[in-house]
């Protein structure tokens, strides 16, 4: 039985997430003490087709919507499939070269045939423009207006562009030239997207400010034409209401206001997974969480600490690097469409090619022969064909087994033996995606729960926290949406950094409470524009490290102790925040400098609409079989919709939910608890 309708809603005062993922587009709307939720198939080549499908699988009336919020992969596909803007790339004279220069680090050491990440612009749209500003943020040369007006907009007039970035040296320390710059181009260029480093990224290493400004320009005209096309549709059906995105730092903003930062947009679904699995299971009480959120394509796994996500100041995509805050999520090509395949050597591998949304796995039975996670469940038995999607999606478990035959028959074993093989790699690909967000960032996964969700999550969790040693599991109700739930759950939010490299001493305090104090003004102010109105909460970090180091520690600053900081409060916090990632250097015997600071403004959403399962009768489980340690074993099988809050569920057990199955192996119990979470325990 699938979730209420929205015809079954008490009031009309509706709030939406719709959230377009590479195999589904899920939706959730919330409306009092109701839950409504539709997950259609995503359209890849028009990913707002397939949210406007999830809106009308839902039947939900457009005018009683007050809020829309939105992610989507938009961005994302747009700078890997290189479908993005005809950009340009203007800076100082003599770095034209700057975006395929790089850094000289190579990825694969070994690799004799090596090649750097391709920026997505075209070495002969690489332009130049006279002007030098030192790193202290003397004008040494000013912007040659007349050389811009002769020569370099003719060219880029010439070139057709549909974007320019526009990163001048130093211009971090001041943009001066830079912005005058820009208000030359538009003048000059109207209707062409102009993007300044020092609106997206007012931070050092050019290299990586450049990267960023480069790949903001580039899905810059991508984002609004998605969101304009949206917008445009939902209009026509009578919607009203707030339209917001979701950013990758895990707050969202107004649709409008993504259009001046679409590179914030990039990673926003995996953001708004993690939102939405701490709101939800914070409602039981746990704030010490791993992440595990495993959909049709990937798993995005992220740690969260005393209830707030590790956040991370840069972020790379195909091997580009992208300066602004996201949430330091790790993804692995381990999904429910991995597909499972043997490599030169004769090694059995799973992913990260994926079947995706089309053909999507064998079992779909839309053209996939390919044998993927998805089908390698039914070949094992933890999903039945006949029970997807609460059975209003059915399976062909003979496609799925097939898929497995050759793979079955390359190492001699039984297609389940084989499918089972090719779960165990996927569950090892997922295990080392949380060590890399755990203990490699210093953290002992242990010390964590494992929050599983997304369509595959549930049935892999229980094996990867036996891998990790963790002994709790929290699943929350319908974990196949939590990403489209997040997007409501989520509450407005928006960094501002700039680099101010000083040596610590009282002086360099004092001026970072000054500095502090003009970023939360600013940030009030942009808030203010956005017509988000209310109470911002702040959040503060310095970038430190000592002098000599190459690369600087986050050190989060105290809101008490903001607005009058010295210099003996900051060398401690650093010494902690250096030795808790390092476990060494923890003294103060050698000078400590702060290269960049950073606050965040974080408004509110109110009230927090809350995700339950919809209840049926209780009835009595099913006897069934799966594929477990290389033999069948019996086990039941239970509706999650049917279990009462206290009802304890004891492995083997395969428990089927409208969104999707959660495995319970052997040793494992399931209890749903007051707040309709799952918990797992290992006994």
């Amino acid at each position: 039985m699938g979730p209420a309708r929205l015809s079954e809603f008490e009031q009309v005062s509706i709030r939406v997430g719709v959230e377009v993922g590479g195999t589904f587009t899920d939706l959730v709307a919330v409306s009092g003490g109701k839950v409504v939720i539709a997950k259609v198939p995503s359209t890849p080549r028009s990913p707002d087709i397939g949210a406007h499908d999830a809106l009308k699988a839902a039947g939900l009336d457009m005018a009683d919507i007050v809020d829309l919020g939105h992610g989507s992969t938009v961005a994302t596909n747009a700078v890997l499939e290189r479908k993005g803007a005809l950009v340009a790339f203007v800076t100082t004279t003599g770095f034209r070269d700057l975006l395929f220069l790089q850094r000289h680090d190579r990825r694969n050491i070994y690799d004799l045939a090596y090649r750097k990440p391709e920026p997505p612009v075209r070495r002969r749209d690489c332009f130049e423009a006279i002007e030098r500003t030192l790193g202290d943020g003397t004008v040494a040369t000013p912007l040659d207006e007349t050389a811009v007006r002769d020569t370099l907009l003719p060219a880029l007039k010439a070139g057709g562009f549909e974007a320019i970035a526009i990163c001048l040296l130093n211009a971090y320390a001041n943009p001066a030239n830079e912005r005058r710059l820009a208000e030359l181009v538009r003048v000059g260029l109207p209707g062409v997207l102009v993007t300044s480093s020092h609106e997206v990224a007012r931070e050092f290493r050019e290299f990586e400010r450049a990267s960023t400004t480069l790949l903001s320009a580039y899905v810059q005209p991508v984002i609004d034409g998605y969101l304009e096309r949206f917008e445009r549709a939902l209009a026509a059906d009578g919607f009203k209401g707030r339209f917001t995105v979701m950013q990758s730092n895990g707050g969202r903003l107004p649709a409008s206001a993504m259009r001046r930062s679409a590179i914030t947009a990039l990673y926003s679904g995996p953001a708004a997974g993690v939102v939405g699995a701490l709101r939800q299971v914070g409602r039981s009480g746990f704030r010490d969480l791993v992440t595990f959120d495993m959909g049709g394509t990937s798993t995005d796994v992220c740690l969260v600490e005393n209830g707030r996500p590790s956040l991370s100041s840069e972020t790379e995509i195909d091997g580009l690097p992208i300066r602004t805050p996201v949430l330091d999520i790790v993804t692995v090509g381990a999904g429910g469409g991995s597909i499972a395949w043997v490599d030169d050597g004769g090694m059995l591998r799973v992913g990260p090619r994926s079947a995706g949304a089309a053909p999507g796995p064998a079992c779909y039975g839309r053209g996939g022969t390919e044998p993927t996670t998805t089908d390698a469940h039914i070949a094992i038995g933890t999903i039945r064909p006949g029970a997807f999607l609460g059975g209003k999606m059915t399976l062909d478990g003979e496609a799925a087994r097939r898929s497995f035959a050759d793979v079955a028959a390359r190492f001699s074993m039984s297609v389940e033996a084989a499918a089972d093989s090719a779960l165990r790699l996927a569950n090892a690909n997922i295990v080392r995606a949380i060590q890399l967000v755990s203990t490699e960032r210093g953290r002992d996964p242990r010390d964590y729960v494992l929050v599983p969700f997304g369509g595959a999550g549930p049935l892999h969790a229980a094996k990867v926290a036996e891998d990790l040693g963790i002994s709790t599991i929290v699943v929350p109700p319908n974990p196949g949406v939590i990403s489209a739930y997040g997007l409501l759950a989520s509450d407005y939010t928006k960094f501002d950094s700039i680099t101010r490299k000083t040596t610590l001493d009282p002086a360099a305090a004092s001026d970072a409470s000054a500095r502090f104090a003009e970023m939360r003004a600013r940030l009030a102010a942009q808030f203010a524009d956005m017509g988000l109105d209310g109470t911002l909460d702040f959040t503060h970090t310095l970038e430190m490290r000592f002098v000599g180091q190459a690369f600087e520690v986050p050190v989060e600053i105290d809101a008490a102790k903001a607005a009058a900081l010295d210099a003996l409060y900051l060398g401690k916090a650093f010494a902690g925040a250096h030795h808790r990632m390092f476990m060494h250097g923890g003294g103060l015997d050698r000078p400590v400098e702060i290269v960049s600071l950073r606050v965040g403004a974080t408004l509110p959403i109110g009230s927090l609409p809350i995700l339950e399962r919809e209840r049926v009768a209780p009835r009595a489980p099913e006897t069934s079989r799966v594929f477990e340690n290389g033999a069948w074993i019996d086990c039941d099988r239970h509706a999650a919709e049917a279990l009462d809050a206290g009802q304890r569920v004891d492995g083997p057990a395969v428990i089927e939910g409208y969104t999707a199955t959660t495995w319970v192996p052997p040793g494992w119990t399931a209890e749903i608890d007051a707040a309709d979470n799952m918990v797992l325990r290992k006994h």
